[in-house]
């Protein structure tokens, strides 16, 4: 098929059959068959029985108008973009899925799309240190000029965007919700710097609210994106080791950072390790493990410097999910694994000073341990 999706025309027909609601393995069958959304859209209930689920096809009806309208009225906007099946640049990785959507809302660097990218997933309450391991991979990987992929999520999903963002590779989220809609709202700031510099992706129509069902659904679509899957804290429950599982059986690779054996955050990728994920301590473990990231990377003369001005990693976010006692703040900082001094001060933006002294506290109060090398660990 091919198509030009700045005809008004066609890609109201394209919306209207997003509107349909079905599965995408539906949508997929029902255009080869028909070859256009157009024919789709024109067909008799009978022509449409053959593919179509009978429970389905008693629930076709013409497009809400108004969410038709909202739809179109978003695609009207500058950058705005539908890319759809027969687009000569809609994802090839995407194209190997059985269930690849037909069509998702874009908003961006339309060409990242198309380069070597890993995803990167884990915790939402992640704990500093995991966030710092996040957001440092993801800078060196798109330092080798690695497109960093993730769900814009608070905690892990968040850190990994801001360090893709740093060089070359940028990043690109891929959202359970409408393209118009920011999810949490405290991602509002990430959100624009990724609809700049990198790119929203969602399948889900303009006026899509946070329905809790479709940020499972998605998650096919960040580990379809990607050659592999690298996941950095998660618990047992965590919803990253869905997009982990299903990174294998879209036969991609699984890589997961240990942990503490202390910390609720190590369980999930500790699991994952046991059942043959990769265990990676360095970003070049990845790029070894994978050729198509190798190829990707860009000879030194080509590669961007880190723009700390514009993407300093975001404190206010560690410090928003402390308590408001400086004890429990300090604990929050230390983690679960060891950590010295100077890093402490650089997570809690306080004196060595003031934190040696709130350190004896806690070691006399039997909750932290001093340890060779001054370096500090929770008991």
């Amino acid at each position: 098929m091919t198509g030009n999706n700045n005809d008004a025309t066609r890609a109201q027909a394209w919306v209207a059959l997003a509107l349909w609601g079905l599965s995408a393995p539906v949508l997929a069958r029902l255009l080869r068959e028909f070859g256009t959304p157009e024919a789709v859209l024109a067909a008799s209930p009978s022509g449409l029985s053959p593919f179509v689920p009978k429970a389905a096809l008693a629930r076709l009806q013409e497009p809400d108008p108004e969410r038709l309208a909202t739809a179109q009225s978003w695609l009207s906007e500058p950058g705005h973009q539908l890319i759809t099946w027969d687009d000569s640049d809609y994802p090839q990785a995407l194209l190997e899925l059985n269930d690849a959507p037909p069509v998702f809302f874009f908003v961006g660097q339309r060409e990242l799309l198309s380069r070597p990218a890993l995803a990167i997933v884990g915790s939402r309450n992640a704990t500093p240190q995991g966030l710092d391991n996040a957001r440092a991979f993801a800078a060196a990987l798109s330092q080798a000029g690695v497109t960093i992929i993730s769900g814009m999520a608070l905690g892990i999903d968040a850190a990994a965007h801001e360090g893709g963002l740093t060089s070359v590779g940028a990043s690109l989220a891929v959202i359970g919700t409408g393209p118009d809609r920011v999810y949490p709202a405290r991602n509002y700031a990430l959100a624009h710097r990724l609809a700049e510099k990198g790119g929203i992706l969602s399948e889900f129509l303009p006026g899509t609210p946070p329905i809790p069902s479709n940020f499972p659904r998605r998650n096919r679509i960040i580990s379809g994106l990607a050659q592999g899957v690298l996941v950095v804290e998660a618990s047992l429950s965590s919803g990253s080791l869905i997009t982990a599982r299903l990174a294998g059986e879209q036969g991609r690779e699984v890589f997961a950072v240990p942990g503490s054996i202390h910390s609720p955050f190590s369980k999930g990728c500790h699991k994952l390790i046991r059942e043959g994920a990769k265990l990676v301590e360095t970003a070049q473990d990845i790029l070894d493990e994978l050729p198509a990231l190798r190829e990707a990377m860009l000879p030194p003369s080509k590669k961007q410097t880190s723009q700390d001005d514009e993407n300093v990693a975001d404190q206010k976010m560690v410090d928003a999910e402390m308590a408001d006692d400086p004890a429990d703040n300090l604990l929050i900082a230390l983690g679960h694994d060891p950590v010295d001094l100077d890093t402490l001060v650089m997570r809690t933006n306080r004196s060595a000073d003031a934190l040696q002294a709130e350190l004896v506290v806690l070691e006399l109060q039997g909750r932290v341990a001093a340890l060779p090398g001054g370096r500090w660990q929770v008991r």
